[in-house]
């Protein structure tokens, strides 16, 4: 099995989650501009659409977005509770935060990545990030991880978007919750070896 990854990109969520769930997986770096992977091969043939992550299974299937790529992961390993049972309601909470990261956290970061912004441009953008780590913020002031006392998937998510956070220079002193929330995960054995593994430790 593969994954398709480039360093510290979101495909990183997926990387931990894999890590957690004891799935051992071969490591293929893309080249985000290039398309290209580390071993020369063009990238648009795992994934038409170009981006990370891509877990390519032995048999040639191949799984994309992040969402998917962490539940599938969480469901081959249910002890590990990194994704609650697919017939319990909290299945459905945990979605609601997966897909809360994914459409209005995840994707607000997206022009700070992709073109160079004018110092309004940016403001705003990063007030709309703001916003969302507010809400983020009221919830882990009471809980511990985002469904409450147990790590989840969500939270290796919202862990690499706080991670974005300090490569934009978003600084987390407004939100001491959220920072102690990612000092936290970032203390994870799987999340360290995900992180040395890319080379960003």
């Amino acid at each position: 099995m593969k994954l398709y990854y480039m360093p510290g990109a979101c495909s990183l969520a997926s990387h931990i989650v894999l890590r957690e769930a004891l799935i051992p997986v071969e490591l293929v770096k893309v080249d985000g501009r290039t398309k290209k992977t580390e071993d020369g091969h063009d990238f648009t043939e795992i994934n038409p659409l170009g981006y990370v992550p891509a877990l390519q299974f032995d048999n040639g299937e191949v799984l994309t977005e992040g969402a998917a790529i962490m539940q599938y992961a969480g469901d081959q390993a249910p002890m590990a509770g990194l994704v609650p049972s697919p017939i319990s309601f909290e299945r459905y909470r945990f979605q609601a935060w997966l897909n809360l990261i994914a459409t209005e956290l995840h994707k607000s970061f997206t022009p700070l990545f992709v073109k160079q912004l004018s110092a309004e441009e940016r403001e705003e953008v990063v007030a709309r990030i703001g916003t969302r780590f507010d809400y983020f913020e009221r919830h882990l002031a009471d809980n511990e991880y985002l469904m409450g006392r147990e790590y989840t998937a969500v939270d290796a998510y919202l862990f690499v978007m706080l991670g974005w956070a300090a490569h934009h220079d978003i600084a987390l002193d407004r939100w001491p919750s959220l920072k102690a929330f990612r000092d936290r995960i970032g203390e994870r054995p799987k999340v360290q070896e995900a992180l040395q593994a890319e080379g960003l430790a």
